[in-house]
């Protein structure tokens, strides 16, 4: 399959839109795999085609990678409504040079909210009430993440990368197969409130799939944001609009919660594997723990040393994952966790880990403890992009509604969604959240608390080669990075193929190993299965997006064939 190739003034900018999938831990058999694109100007990886050339626009006018993802980021708020937001909020990690770092914009609990908030009087969860309608939504965090992210790492003025997005609301940008199917899908939910369906639902039904489709209330709320920042959105009419809307449907979202909101700057989760460095998210993020502890397990148990295609393997990363998410268990808002970074990555809490896992039997997930310090002195929406400038810039970042459509409920007069942040919250501590994750008292909902994540934003570098990657998918984030990351660092795949190999997932409860259909061979599965591992056959697992190269040289984007987004490069045009 050769690239669509788009001429644009004195460069090329070069999208890769589709692959096909090939075997991963059980396929016995090789697929081709298409090139991932390849130039030297920078590169740009994300859900929509439209949202990837925004980036690549910014790029081109000389912006860097932190001006790029922003860009990148705010059009997929227009032409990625299920997931892309400016009412939800995300998380970066940056490489500039060789300072890397974290910016949580994650959402925060209204000031009103209390720690039985979704509970019924039997003390069980009320069904939907964490995930339908305002009462359900977190404060954005995005609008001020963005903006923060530019003010601190971009170079171009803030109205310039603003630009992109504003065009794409006002002038209109033309509807994907993908998105009129998204509509459908939820428009159950999106029908309940009379302000969305007036605007995805248009007589009753999804916009058509090549219609044109215009959002001028966003466009309007995207234009005041170019002209005066964040405070354009959480302060003043936006912010008014968001609290009536909120109070017209029961929520507790109030004006004062946005313009109270503010992003942290923390340390990223930063550790070795396999001879590569890693930078990933902190808490509020489980991910880049989940990660790092997936990694260190690994390197204990000679991972790299068992045949790829084999039981072996998927064995080991199930009952590494088993762990690392029973360890989830603990952690919440960084004022509240009750295990950290630092204890979870120490090298004798990974030497414990990986002293417990047997390599012939699989081990009974409710036998398998959290993280202690009595052990340890015992010897499906969220969407990523990720960017590499010329100048080997690197910025990760992963926003999120939470669920498809957030809670459903369009603010009035500005344009945008609210999430459903909330249900990210332990509401029930030890009962089953909408992802299946079972999680503690410390992620318990509580004013101005910030709700546990599994985004996983993530840079990887060796000398002068740099990986940018993360991925949607809820609870199965971490463990989609980890191996489209283990395929690059170990394996030595090409990134197309990397991305491409179909996928597992475990996450200690339920206690099952969830396959892509091509990922176990017949007799991996058989195998597993006499190891005491139930399989259970889903449909996608992620959709990662990934970037890589040689800091100042050649440069290559990816897209996962599970979705139709686009990888684009910038070179200069032949001549030049």
């Amino acid at each position: 399959m050769k690239p669509n190739i788009c001429r644009i003034g004195r460069r090329t900018i070069t999208f890769l839109f589709l692959a096909t999938v090939a075997g991963l831990i059980g396929g016995a058999v090789e697929a081709a795999h298409p090139e991932a694109v390849r130039g030297t100007g920078g590169a740009v990886s994300s859900a929509a085609p439209a949202a990837t050339e925004a980036g690549l626009e910014i790029l081109r006018a000389g912006g860097n990678a932190a001006d790029a993802a922003v860009a990148t980021a705010l059009a997929l708020a227009v032409v990625h409504p299920s997931a892309g937001n400016l009412g939800g909020g995300g998380f970066a990690v940056t490489r500039f040079g060789d300072e890397v770092k974290s910016l949580d914009f994650r959402e925060t609990a209204p000031a009103a909210a209390s720690h039985d908030m979704y509970l019924g009087k039997d003390g069980e969860p009320r069904r939907t009430a964490s995930l339908v309608g305002p009462l359900a939504a977190g404060v954005p965090g995005a609008p001020a993440g963005l903006y923060e992210l530019h003010q601190a790492q971009g170079r171009l003025p803030w109205a310039k990368v603003v630009a992109p997005a504003i065009r794409l609301a006002g002038e209109g940008f033309v509807v994907t197969a993908r998105l009129e199917g998204s509509i459908a899908s939820s428009s159950g939910l999106l029908e309940k409130f009379p302000e969305t369906s007036a605007v995805w639902l248009p007589n009753g039904k999804p916009p058509r799939a090549g219609s044109m489709m215009k959002l001028p209330e966003l466009a309007a709320t995207l234009e005041a944001y170019a002209e005066r920042g964040a405070v354009a959105i959480t302060e003043g009419p936006v912010a008014a609009a968001v609290e009536l809307a909120s109070k017209r449907h029961g929520g507790v979202l109030k004006a004062k919660d946005l313009s109270s909101y503010r992003p942290v700057w923390r340390e990223p989760v930063q550790f070795s594997a396999f001879g590569w460095q890693v930078a990933s998210m902190s808490l509020p993020s489980a991910g880049g723990i989940i990660l790092g502890e997936t990694c260190g397990m690994l390197e204990r148990l000679e991972w790299a040393n068992k045949p790829r295609f084999g039981a072996d393997r998927a064995h080991l990363l199930t009952e590494v994952w088993r762990r690392a998410y029973a360890d989830r268990f603990l952690l919440g808002d960084p004022r509240t966790t009750l295990a950290s970074a630092r204890e979870l990555l120490a090298p004798e809490w990974l030497d414990h880990r990986a002293k417990e896992i047997r390599g012939g039997k699989a081990t009974d997930s409710e036998k398998v403890r959290p993280w202690s310090k009595d052990l340890v002195s015992e010897p499906v929406e969220t969407t990523h992009l990720s960017v590499i400038d010329a100048d080997g810039n690197a910025v990760a970042v992963t926003t999120t509604l939470n669920g498809s459509y957030g809670c459903g409920l369009l603010v009035p007069g500005a344009g945008f969604l609210l999430n459903n942040e909330m249900d990210d919250f332990a509401v029930a501590p030890g009962k089953p959240n909408y992802y299946g994750l079972i999680q503690g008292e410390a992620n318990s909902v509580g004013p101005g608390k910030r709700m546990l994540s599994s985004m996983t934003p993530t840079i990887a570098w060796q000398g002068e080669r740099i990986v940018v990657l993360g991925s949607p998918g809820g609870s199965r984030i971490p463990t989609a990075t980890a191996q489209v990351l283990l395929n690059l660092i170990i394996d030595g795949d090409a990134l197309q193929a990397a991305v491409d190999r179909p996928r597992i997932h475990h996450q200690w409860m339920p206690d099952n190993i969830s396959a892509e259909s091509d990922a176990l061979s017949p007799e991996t599965a058989r195998v597993l299965e006499r190891r005491g591992h139930e399989i259970q056959v889903v449909g996608n697992l992620g959709e990662v997006s990934a970037v890589r190269g040689e800091i100042g040289g050649e440069l290559e984007a990816s897209q996962d064939p599970r979705g139709p987004g686009a990888g684009g490069v910038v070179q200069p045009a032949a001549g030049q």
